[in-house]
């Protein structure tokens, strides 16, 4: 027999501590625009980037009292559907009663990490494109990847990477440059290769093994970036639709212990693909 029970085990306040740990878990749920939905589906538009031109030879230049140039704003008409990412565990009555409160923190965080993982990475996947664009931005690395110390330049693919986004009319000023922790070792070792010849640069900026951010980007390290490839763009450009925000249930297994489930449903949209840009080939 089970019963429902609060969200509190031996005053541990489990739907706050899961809060806390997602916290400083999520990356990208952090950065993108966020909004709460009530429909079992979403309609959105996503507008094209492109400024409005004429036929030529037409200039929009026209004399008093003549007709108007005509031109219309196309808006593609999309439809997205929340999904439910959950998982659930279940803690023994012996290691409720006996063990530190370590093991149900713990097993809290275990399981609310697997539903933060999950999210995060279908959010970047949907910034990305699933590494596999066809309407952002994207090219290979130059030369053969960012880990070649001689032929690749990620300070020159970064560059192309903002060119690209302001060619299509987009500020640049909230560009994040995300990459999972081995090239951020690829770009930290280049720039301590080739940093006396980059103008002003200063060694002290990757003593820490680290750096903040580069040519006035702030750069974004993550296990949830996939390998070979690394994402230059405004994080605005995609929103996180949440139907249920993450939360958390128990139930108590009458004589056996407790079952804690965790579960969040939402779903990401990429509004504006035109503010990233999908640089591959990362890795030789």
């Amino acid at each position: 027999m089970a019963t429902v029970e609060t969200n509190t085990i031996r005053g541990l306040d489990i739907d706050k501590t899961i809060k806390g740990f997602a916290m400083t878990n999520y990356v990208f749920k952090g950065l993108v625009i966020n909004s709460t939905t009530d429909g079992d589906s979403i309609r959105w538009y996503k507008e094209t980037a492109a400024d409005l031109t004429l036929t030529a030879p037409s200039t929009l230049e026209t004399s008093p009292l003549s007709m108007f140039e005509q031109a219309e704003v196309d808006w593609e008409r999309l439809t997205s559907y929340p999904k439910k990412y959950a998982i659930e565990g279940t803690i023994s009555r012996e290691d409720i009663k006996s063990a530190d409160i370590d093991v149900l923190a713990r097993t809290l965080l275990r399981l609310t990490r697997a539903v933060v993982k999950q999210i995060d990475s279908a959010i970047y996947n949907v910034m990305t494109e699933d590494q596999s664009p066809s309407t952002l931005g994207t090219a290979a690395a130059t030369g053969t990847g960012w880990d070649d110390g001689t032929n690749g330049n990620p300070i020159l693919d970064i560059l192309k990477a903002k060119q690209n986004i302001m060619e299509n009319d987009y500020d640049t000023s909230g560009v994040i440059i995300a990459m999972n922790p081995k090239n951020e070792r690829d770009l930290i070792n280049y720039l301590i290769l080739n940093g006396a010849s980059i103008p002003g640069f200063s060694s002290d900026q990757v003593t820490q093994g680290s750096i903040s951010g580069i040519l006035g980007s702030r750069i974004v390290v993550s296990n949830n970036v996939v390998a070979d490839s690394v994402l230059v763009g405004d994080p605005t450009g995609c929103t996180w639709k949440s139907f249920e925000g993450l939360h958390a249930e128990t139930e108590n297994i009458m004589g056996k212990g407790t079952k804690i489930a965790i579960w969040e449903n939402g779903v990401a949209i990429l509004t504006d693909p035109k503010k990233m840009y999908l640089i591959t080939d990362t890795d030789t």
